[in-house]
């Protein structure tokens, strides 16, 4: 336990933004899944907001979102021919 005080002000900014940054990584990370289960041009727009929310915002790579974006729209291509 720190006892300088900047350093429990530290603690405090830290232990915030960590959970701050849990909730919003967990919904993005729920609107891929849905996408991913119910390929849906909706769903594949929510999740490709999320991510770019997420990206922008420094909780998911930007290569990783669109990565993910990418395999999102092909998967969505691929059911529209079917």
């Amino acid at each position: 336990m720190p006892k300088i005080r900047s350093a429990k002000k530290r603690m405090r900014q830290t232990k915030a933004r960590t959970e701050r940054n849990r909730a919003q990584r967990s919904a993005v990370r729920t609107a891929v899944k849905k996408a991913r289960a119910e390929t849906t041009p909706a769903n594949v727009a929510a999740a490709t907001q999320a991510l770019d929310r997420g990206a922008r915002k420094g909780l998911v790579h930007r290569n990783a979102a669109a990565r993910k974006k990418a395999r999102l729209a092909k998967k969505l291509k691929g059911t529209a021919t079917t």
